[in-house]
């Protein structure tokens, strides 16, 4: 019997330009509890900043567990639920067009995470009706304007 905790996390990247200033926002849902986080990088993408509020959820996670991640990054989620992770890997980190693979330092730390917890990828559409999808949006505009701050 498994006896993981299931927790809920959302996450969303934004970015100010892309490339540009850019922020992650992630609320984690276990039983009654909340847990926001955020972050940003001064010089980067929203591929990028997508991938980090994944992996940012997931590494605050205390021990392994069973989780459903939403993201409204279609490039996040048909990665790993069409199994584009593994075609690259078995093309040597190429595309289909035969060109390197973008992020490949956060897909390596994605996949290493997706070893330890077992993880359903949930595509959530951005900017609508879903609260946590536009809290997460909300924290990752944040961390922007933090890093603009003297």
């Amino acid at each position: 019997m498994d006896n993981r905790k299931r927790v809920k996390i959302y996450t969303d990247g934004a970015c100010s330009g892309n490339p540009g200033a850019g922020g992650w926002g992630a609320v984690l849902i276990y039983n009654n509890h909340i847990k926001e986080i955020s972050g940003g990088e001064g010089a980067t993408t929203n591929n990028r900043m997508e991938l980090a509020a994944a992996i940012n959820g997931l590494e605050a996670l205390l021990e392994p567990c069973d989780v459903d991640l939403y993201s409204d990054s279609t490039y996040l989620t048909k990665s790993f639920n069409e199994n584009r992770l593994n075609t690259w890997l078995n093309n040597g980190w190429k595309t289909a067009g035969k060109q390197p693979v973008k992020n490949i330092d956060l897909w390596q730390r994605l996949i290493e995470l997706s070893k330890l917890h077992s993880i359903t990828w949930h595509k959530v559409k951005g900017h609508s009706d879903n609260e946590y999808n536009n809290r997460c949006d909300a924290l990752a505009r944040a961390a922007i304007v933090s890093l603009n701050k003297p």
